[in-house]
């Protein structure tokens, strides 16, 4: 019978299949030659400690015994061209995984995107980038695959109550991620892998029966007697089904802003805000490793940082190491950013947002918005910095200590940031208890990694769209909006998931709670 054993081993030894066959034979006492095969079942980085050591749970097969891998297959898809239909706004991680769910379920799902495929959206990344033009329906934040696609697909979630993480893992599996992401206790599939996952969800989509509607936008829902009858595009076409579900991710304003003019119940959210600093990967290689060179066996360190400060959490969010600093504005006349990684996260820099906590009282300046107060605030921030730094989508930049000390940097080094950056004292951007917060609060980060409070750091500003400013309220157990019957508030968007993972179960448990209600 094979055995399940927990070891820990050098990084080396965990990176060659060879030592690492060796290792276990000694340790189970028999010959290399005796053992058939091993297949490592989870993996994780112990550096407590200097000398770093890498866990792994194995599974041993001997040289009598039978090989049984783990088979991956996808779920059991069913023809669904003549069934009944649902609409599905946003197709993003919870709206593909809500399509499929849907499939499965035996309801045919018209899924409807205001952005292009994966391969259009390219070229509207490019004249961000480039041209510094922003395609208020094709960018980083709207098309195929969501924020998700092109801000670098980390998988880890702390929301195993929610749903089957496995699931959702073994899903992206079936349509191409690497089995890597079953193993590794912080899966990450990176940007440049992403879209043939997303390209393959929307074929079987619409292989099985459904349909994928790109370049559609959803300007206004079709409401009788408080029920759900369809939506109506931006060509001024009704699409009819009396269900839908609304996954349109944490960015569509004007989702919120449609909500809020029907005097459909939405309420303020409160979120975290500030900005996304990059370092030398390896600087932060050489705290988190304690070492002066990581060497080939280690992957590019990642860390995460809580502070208490003012009264206040300061945070890092969606670390990126090896990553790029991206432009994710969603209109003109706003700068956002964000980070991401390649599968390899072989870049020179590393990059994470450090945010702090809001709450709804710092709206109170907004409060004429009523539930759009957060996103009215998120809003002016962005626009403000899109001010200081020139009317374009080059960035307001700063480095770290001179932040620190109000002082204007006398000059901002190349960052992965393409646009470009302008030096700003990032005081001009946010709102004083946001900057005084994030003044004390790098220092004190400095005192828990030590190195990591530098000039070599370069602050870019805002990083706002941590998640959703507005939260439109569900029931708990049927899921629809407690105001209009049979539409189902979904993911992030919707202010209930954060990240692929979380999204991509909540749209699946939307599904499923749909299917109930349509054949009851």
């Amino acid at each position: 019978m094979p055995r399940e054993l927990q070891i820990q081993v050098s990084p080396e030894v965990a990176a060659t299949p060879a030592m690492l066959k060796d290792f276990l034979a000694k340790l189970t006492l028999v010959k290399p030659i005796e053992i058939k095969h091993f297949t490592i079942l989870k993996r994780s980085i112990d550096a407590r400690q200097r000398s770093i050591k890498i866990n792994l749970k194995v599974l041993v097969f001997f040289a009598d015994e039978e090989i049984v891998e783990q088979e991956i297959t996808l779920p059991n898809y069913k023809d669904v061209s003549q069934a009944p239909e649902a609409i599905v706004v946003g197709a993003g991680p919870a709206g593909y995984f809500a399509a499929l769910q849907l499939i499965e379920l035996g309801v045919k799902p018209i899924v409807i995107e205001r952005g292009k495929d994966v391969r259009g959206r390219r070229r509207d990344l490019k004249a961000i980038n480039i041209d510094h033009v922003v395609d208020p329906d094709s960018n980083y934040c709207f098309g195929e695959g969501g924020a998700g696609t092109y801000s670098d697909g980390k998988l880890y979630t702390r929301s195993k109550k929610r749903g089957d993480v496995n699931r959702v893992l073994e899903i992206l599996v079936g349509f191409g991620a690497t089995k890597d992401i079953l193993v590794d206790a912080h899966p990450h599939i990176g940007t440049n892998k992403l879209p043939g996952i997303m390209q393959a969800m929307r074929e079987k989509i619409i292989e099985f029966g459904g349909k994928v509607l790109f370049d559609t936008r959803v300007v206004d829902f079709i409401i009788k007697a408080n029920e759900i009858q369809g939506v109506v595009t931006q060509n001024g076409d009704k699409i009819e089904a009396k269900k839908v579900i609304l996954a349109t991710g944490h960015s569509a304003r004007d989702i919120y802003e449609l909500l809020d003019r029907k005097q459909i119940f939405i309420e303020a959210k409160p979120f975290a805000l500030g900005v996304r600093a990059e370092h030398p990967q390896s600087l932060i290689d050489s705290i988190q490793y304690s070492c002066d060179y990581r060497g080939e066996f280690l992957p590019p360190a990642p860390y995460s940082i809580v502070k208490q400060v003012n009264g206040r959490g300061m945070y890092s969010f969606c670390m990126c190491p090896g990553g790029i600093v991206a432009p994710c504005a969603t209109a003109p006349g706003e700068v956002v950013t964000n980070g991401w990684s390649p599968s390899k996260r072989d870049q020179a820099t590393a990059n994470s947002g450090i945010v702090v906590e809001l709450r709804l009282e710092d709206f109170k300046p907004f409060a004429k918005h009523g539930a759009l107060a957060g996103m009215e605030f998120q809003k002016a921030i962005e626009q403000r910095a899109f001010k200081v730094a020139g009317g374009t989508q080059r960035v307001p930049a700063q480095r770290m200590v001179d932040f620190s000390q109000k002082k204007v940097s006398a000059d901002i080094p190349k960052t992965s940031y393409v646009p470009g950056t302008t030096s700003v004292e990032l005081g001009e951007v946010f709102p004083s208890f946001i900057t005084e917060t994030m003044r004390q609060g790098f220092a004190e980060f400095g005192k828990s990694m030590k190195g990591y409070f530098t000039n070599d750091a370069i602050l870019h500003a805002p990083e706002s769209r941590t998640s959703s400013p507005v939260r439109i309220p569900r029931e708990d157990i049927s899921l629809e909006h407690p105001q209009i019957k049979g539409l189902y508030p979904c993911a992030e968007g919707a202010g209930y998931a954060g990240g692929i993972v979380s999204a991509a179960i909540d749209g699946e448990k939307c599904a499923i709670k749909l299917a109930q209600s349509l054949f009851a």
